[in-house]
């Protein structure tokens, strides 16, 4: 029933298996790719025609991952998968910045290409097959794809690269990179690292590629057995002589408008110029539509000529500066008084305001996804409103976008980072992006970083970012850093470097043409070295190393741990206990399974109170100690005093005060706040103390001046007890004869038992101080008073 194509590799040590014609087969092509036991899903779809007076080539890109495909069912209330999250979009992403380029520009079908995680093995990430099955399916659909391409994930482990690793070796190694390529060059690049050098770098991108052509091989194999029937192109117009009438119409103005060296100046002069270039063509809209539709696009052709061939030509960019050269930066931090942490970072007309957030561990960011739920405690939200390029336009959620260029900035300062350990704060940098001409993800990461250092975040270094571009004919080239909008649109390369002084943190590359060769990744790699040092330097100007105070208005963090066995007395029945000590003393408390407790407020005193209340819980009294302490209650033989936040102790009336008291509540009153000394702590765990002393303004321990208490084995026999007789006497004396071997005598006479089995006691008999003295108090509580 099903003609089945199979192609399988042993590819980094596990068996690559891509599969076609059992699933999907509606699909202009749809592939099955399989990689351990992780399986992701790959349909392409185009459309037979194009939309009448389209002008762009509509390629869509979805990611999906579906939760059964780790046995798990969605949180949330609909309980399905909804929206993308991030992940997802960054993924799709990934999937469309490499295979976009390698479409005809004559070819604007629209596209879909969609991805879907069936089974997720914990092991094999699914991003990378994707790609893999995205480049199959195109390859064979038919469409006129210029591929296929391979991908390939790079980890580096004690010096060694590793071919696709797993998660456990991407968190014990210093670096994550995601490289897609040609048979020919490289197409794509995604990392993050920890601050490697350019030749590492390098290194692990050509190993990538290299990587990358076993699944090239395959997915040619796959494609030699299944390919649809190529579609065939239709004849477009002669790009030449379009070209060439438009340079005759609008040349001139278009080479006098690149001269401009203001922005908006100069987008105003291309604008009435492509006006211009319309009006000419409107005639031949009618006769004929494909050349006037092309008059459009080439106009865009006609641009970048003069601009590429300027640079290539003279070594003069747009603004006057060389290849080189970064524009002027300004950089100040504390923009923001109320801001935990702010900074604004001014490079040419890019301008970023960044402000950083600290917060405690209820504010991480909880993340559900294939691998269950984790918590991220560093966020990075990037925003790019309209306003920032002098337009109208959509304002509102972050699109695919600000979410790619977030996550870059994201993973440029994440190695930098301190561990939770030694900064227990949730951290979160906002970028407002409110200027834009050029590379505002570097922005990002400058003010980002500077804005950290602002708000006290002990970072391992600076990081700097640049933004590199490529101007690429034949085989001259020329490397262009901090590259403006327009030379991004005009040129062939995207290549965006971060780091510190020490090395790489990331690394993205997109290209617009097929590739670019190992010799030209090396020299914007050492290009980008220089201006980013430079760029640290204009940084350093600011705010040379990291605040060592915390803003006033940022929480404090005090982190202590106890023995997890004493966690329950923290937390208490319920949670009736942690309740209490964040309401009464206004203070954050967070404790986890190991026993770490976490306490926070913006106010010093509250946590002091917190922190003293629940030391107070788990540390034991010590003999001999002094201790701030608050009366709970009073009796007639003295006063129970609380101490170290969760324990209770007798201060008995002899001990409050060298003079003798004759009515406690003369002395003390309920909730009065004293300083007690621990004198005894008997073996059931009851504690005596002593107020006279202790000095009860400075807390200072006084000379004890009452002479010692005679030690009871020396008093004299104070004779029988009554009713009972000597109790050193034989035990039968007072009490008659006990028959030998018989049963007890009747209890009767002693009466029922009360509730929970306890006799009623005689008035008098067995009690202390009228019953009032608690079960466990000392011999001198009963009556044996010095």
């Amino acid at each position: 029933m099903f003609d089945t194509k199979t192609v399988t590799t042993e590819w980094g040590g596990k068996t690559l298996t891509l599969e076609t014609g059992r699933v999907a087969r509606q699909a202009d092509g749809a592939v099955l790719a399989t990689l351990g036991e992780t399986v992701v899903l790959c349909a392409v779809t185009a459309a037979k025609s194009v939309k009448e007076g389209q002008d762009f080539f509509p390629l869509t890109v979805h990611y999906q991952e579906k939760y059964s495909a780790a046995g798990r069912i969605p949180g949330g209330f609909f309980k399905r998968e909804r929206g993308a999250t991030e992940k997802e979009t960054l993924t799709s992403r990934l999937i469309d910045r490499p295979i976009r380029p390698l479409f005809p520009e004559e070819f604007l079908n629209e596209i879909n290409v969609i991805c879907q995680v069936l089974s997720y093995d914990g092991e094999n990430e699914p991003d990378i097959l994707a790609m893999v099955a995205a480049s199959a399916a195109l390859t064979i659909s038919g469409v006129p794809f210029m591929g296929p391409i391979g991908a390939a994930r790079v980890g580096y482990v004690d010096g060694e690269f590793v071919l696709n690793p797993t998660n456990e070796q991407v968190k014990a190694g210093d670096l994550d990179l995601v490289v897609a390529a040609t048979h020919d060059a490289v197409m794509m690049v995604e990392s993050e690292a920890k601050e490697l050098s350019e030749e590492t770098m390098l290194g692990a991108v050509m190993f990538a590629h290299k990587a990358s052509q076993q699944v090239i091989d395959a997915i040619i194999d796959l494609a030699e057995q299944a390919a649809k029937e190529p579609w065939e192109l239709k004849a477009g117009v002669d790009a030449k002589a379009v070209k060439a009438k438009l340079k005759g119409i609008i040349g001139d103005d278009l080479a006098a408008a690149y001269k401009l060296r203001d922005k908006q100046q100069r987008q105003t002069a291309i604008n009435e110029a492509r006006a211009k270039a319309r009006t000419e063509m409107e005639g031949i809209k009618h006769e004929n539509p494909a050349e006037y539709l092309a008059s459009l696009k080439l106009v865009k052709k006609l641009e970048a000529d003069i601009v590429r061939g300027a640079i290539l030509k003279d070594g003069i960019r747009i603004d006057g500066r060389n290849t080189k050269q970064i524009r002027p930066i300004e950089a100040m931090v504390h923009f923001l008084p109320r801001a935990h942490g702010s900074a604004l970072f001014t490079r040419g007309e890019t301008q970023s305001i960044c402000t950083t957030t600290l917060g405690t561990r209820d504010a991480e960011q909880m993340i559900d996804g294939l691998t269950g739920l984790n918590y991220e405690h560093f966020m990075l939200h990037y925003n790019f409103p309209p306003y920032s390029v002098g337009e109208v336009g959509r304002f509102g959620a972050p699109g695919r976008r600000e979410v790619g260029h977030g996550k870059l900035a994201w993973r440029a300062l994440h190695p930098v980072l301190p561990s939770k350990e030694e900064f227990p704060y949730t951290i979160r940098v906002l970028s407002d992006i409110t200027e834009s001409n050029g590379s505002s993800s570097m922005a990002t990461v400058c003010g980002g970083s500077l804005s950290m250092m602002d708000a006290g975040v002990p970072l391992k270094r600076p990081v700097s970012g640049i933004a590199m571009g490529l101007i690429l004919e034949g085989k001259d080239y020329a490397v262009l850093s901090d590259i403006l909008g327009d030379e991004d649109h005009l040129g062939d390369m995207d290549f965006k470097v971060a780091g510190t002084s020490e090395g790489i943190t990331s690394l993205q590359m997109d290209i617009k043409i097929a590739g670019i060769t190992e010799e030209i990744m090396k020299v914007a790699l050492a290009q980008a070295k220089e201006g980013r040092a430079h760029i640290l330097g204009e940084m350093a100007k600011a705010l040379g190393e990291t605040r060592t105070e915390l803003s006033a208005h940022a929480p404090r963090i005090e982190t202590f741990s106890i023995d997890k066995s004493k966690i329950r007395e923290v937390i208490g029945t319920g949670g009736k206990v942690i309740r209490e000590i964040v309401a009464q003393t206004g203070a954050k408390v967070d404790i986890d399974d190991e026993g770490v407790i976490k306490v926070s407020s913006s106010d010093p005193a509250q946590i002091d109170a917190a922190v003293a209340w629940i030391k107070g819980l788990v540390e034991e009294a010590e003999v001999g100690k002094i201790y701030d302490g608050k009366v709970v209650n009073l009796v007639d033989f003295g006063a129970f005093v609380n101490f170290m936040g969760g324990k209770d102790g007798l201060v008995h009336v002899s001990e409050i005060k060298n003079e003798r008291v004759e009515k406690v509540s003369d002395v003390l009153s309920e909730g009065q706040a004293v300083k007690v000394k621990v004198l005894e702590i008997d073996p059931r765990g009851k504690v005596r103390l002593s107020m006279r002393v202790v000095d009860q303004e400075t807390g200072a321990e006084l000379e004890d001046t009452r002479p010692a208490r005679e030690p009871r084995g020396d008093r004299p026999d104070r004779g029988p007890r009554r009713d009972g007789g000597d109790r050193g006497g034989s035990r039968d004396e007072g009490r008659g004869p006990r028959r030998e071997g018989g049963p007890r005598r009747d209890r009767g006479d002693r009466g029922p038992r009360g509730e929970g089995g306890e006799r009623p006691r005689r008035d008098g008999d067995g009690g202390n101080d009228g019953g009032n003295a608690p079960e466990f108090a000392p011999a001198f509580l009963t009556g044996d008073r010095d």
